[in-house]
């Protein structure tokens, strides 16, 4: 019986001696995790709690270093889409402020006489040309900020691209014509379907032929639709000045502009909401490019099965 009670007492003892050790342990990794979690919210991204698999602070601790590195990681969307606005605003006040004093210098010129004749009409076609870059201009802006909106929706269906692509080439051979860029477009003529959002569609072709026609000084342009294995294929290709390689790596990248191959027009958007769009409905691009060659842009879309 004695026994039983020295037994007892030396197990409570234990118990008891254990459950101050366990508690002094617990107390301890709680406060390193407050002392981490002050650290975070000094600035420190970078800091995480180590914690051993047996301990009984461990699930706490990897679901607090998860919320960590969620919280860097909305951080850092933060972050850049700040620059981004940033720039814009700069881009902005560059882009728009400064082609639209002009245009009203001209129309201000014109509509109070102080040119007449023929140099009146050239100022009237000078205003009206800038008008255009303008709106070029503010619908790449638009598209860019309905893009990256909660407010974007895709409306995904079956399209026999074949026949909407020459539709969408059609507008274009004109201007091709009148630039004096000669063309070769071949594209089949039986169906091609994918599933696509249309407009989504037409202003990836559309920008992909702006960028050639605003910045390669090409004088030659290629673009080919064909099927590959399960996916339709675009290439979309030009003789122009090229693109550096250094260059080739950020071409997609939002507000980039090249320092060769590019005017000093454009909003460094066209490429990166055509990168976007791509994604967002299942495709792929890529692009390469020889400097003093030209530029050729590959789209590839899964076909509708």
């Amino acid at each position: 019986m004695e026994i039983i009670v020295f037994l007892s007492i030396v197990i409570a003892v234990v118990a008891v001696l254990t459950s101050i050790v366990l508690v002094r342990r617990v107390k301890k990794q709680i406060a390193e995790m407050t002392d981490a979690l002050v650290d975070v919210k000094n600035g420190n991204g970078n800091r995480r709690i180590l914690s051993a698999t047996n301990e009984l602070t461990a699930p706490l601790a990897y679901e607090i270093n998860e919320i960590v590195v969620s919280y860097e990681s909305r951080l850092s969307i933060v972050q850049q889409t700040e620059e981004t606005n940033r720039q814009l605003m700069t881009s902005l006040s560059h882009d728009v402020r400064t082609p639209l004093t002009t245009l009203i210098g001209y129309l201000d010129a014109a509509h109070k006489g102080l040119v007449t004749g023929k140099d009146r009409d050239d100022y009237i076609e000078t205003a009206r040309r800038k008008a255009h870059d303008l709106k070029e201009y503010i619908d790449v802006l638009f598209d860019w900020f309905k893009l990256n909106s909660n407010e974007f929706a895709l409306e995904i269906q079956s399209l026999e691209t074949a026949e909407l692509t020459r539709n969408i080439l059609i507008d274009w051979i004109p201007i091709f014509e009148d630039k004096q860029v000669d063309y070769d477009i071949d594209i089949p003529e039986q169906p091609v379907r994918v599933r696509l959002d249309m407009d989504s569609y037409m202003r990836i072709i559309n920008n992909l032929i702006q960028n050639v026609i605003a910045h390669s000084h090409a004088d030659k342009i290629k673009i080919v639709l064909s099927k590959k294995e399960n996916n339709m294929e675009l290439l979309l290709a030009d003789n122009g000045v090229g693109i550096e390689k250094e260059d080739l790596k950020h071409i997609f990248e939002r507000l980039y502009k090249c320092d060769k191959g590019r005017s000093e027009k454009g909003s460094g958007l066209g490429l990166s909401i055509v990168h976007q769009l791509v994604e967002k409905m299942g495709g792929s691009i890529t692009v390469e490019s020889v400097p003093g060659k030209g530029t050729e842009f590959m789209l590839l879309f899964p076909l509708e099965i």
